[in-house]
């Protein structure tokens, strides 16, 4: 099977309820610090707003965040990196409706993230999904296959 070019631009048309797979494998071992970046951005060229940035620091960590008016927002970290090492991975981020408990973020909805299957990560939406235009895929990956679903 071949490989996607990398970084991959897809344009998108996102709501809630779409659905974005990815499939690939990292080409560097875990030691040498690979990266996987994925951007939603709200227009078709890299300097607009991203509604939802996703950077996997495969063995280390995982940053979650937004820019808006090119100033990036308080990021999200997590320590728990579900990747294994030289192993093809799913990635999965679905636009749901589902509002998270916390009584300060009632009303919005996230950004689902499942890792080979199974529910990792939460990113509250400040963007709506409608706003998103473009999609990137980046950094020290071989993809397999990218699939937008609606």
């Amino acid at each position: 099977m071949s490989s996607l070019p990398v970084p991959y631009k897809l344009p998108v048309s996102l709501s809630v309820g779409s659905c974005v797979i990815i499939k690939g494998t990292p080409i560097d071992s875990f030691i040498n610090d690979p990266q996987l970046q994925v951007d939603f951005y709200t227009d078709m060229d890299e300097d607009s707003d991203i509604a939802f940035h996703f950077r996997v620091h495969f063995g280390n960590h995982v940053v979650m965040n937004r820019r808006e008016f090119g100033i990036w927002m308080l990021e999200e970290t997590t320590d728990y990196v579900p990747f294994e090492d030289g192993k093809q991975f799913e990635l999965c981020v679905t636009m749901t409706s589902q509002e998270l408990p916390a009584p300060r973020l009632c009303g919005f909805p996230k950004r689902e993230i499942k890792v080979n299957g199974i529910r990792i990560y939460g990113f509250v939406h400040r963007i709506p999904p409608s706003f998103v235009k473009m999609m990137q895929v980046s950094r020290d990956v071989s993809l397999t296959s990218v699939c937008v679903c609606n």
